[in-house]
């Protein structure tokens, strides 16, 4: 099993969003090494969801629920999506600072 990071700033999607949701398609990624990183991303793969721009914490833990298939918000073969569903909220949020 591999561990990953991914981030969104709270007021776009949050982690209470995702737990609300129970499964997410993370759409929109447009960064060549970041697209990689979604790609080696496998079924049950344990992912630390990070809070940016406002808390700058880890707050859960998602686990990839399904692999890389392709972004339906892009036309352009090349991106890709994995879903993701909550696993375990944090206790205690982990900040940039305690890392």
């Amino acid at each position: 099993m591999s561990y990953w990071l991914v981030k969104s700033e709270p007021e776009a999607y949050s982690w209470e969003q995702l737990e609300k949701d129970k499964q997410w398609d993370w759409t929109g990624v447009r960064n060549f090494a970041a697209r990689n990183h979604l790609k080696a991303m496998k079924k049950g793969d344990e992912v630390l969801f990070y809070h940016s721009n406002v808390g700058l914490e880890i707050v859960g833990i998602a686990k990839v629920a399904k692999e890389a298939y392709h972004d339906p918000t892009s036309d352009e073969p090349a991106w890709v999506v994995v879903d993701l569903k909550p696993y375990k909220k944090l206790k205690k949020a982990v900040s940039l600072d305690a890392i």
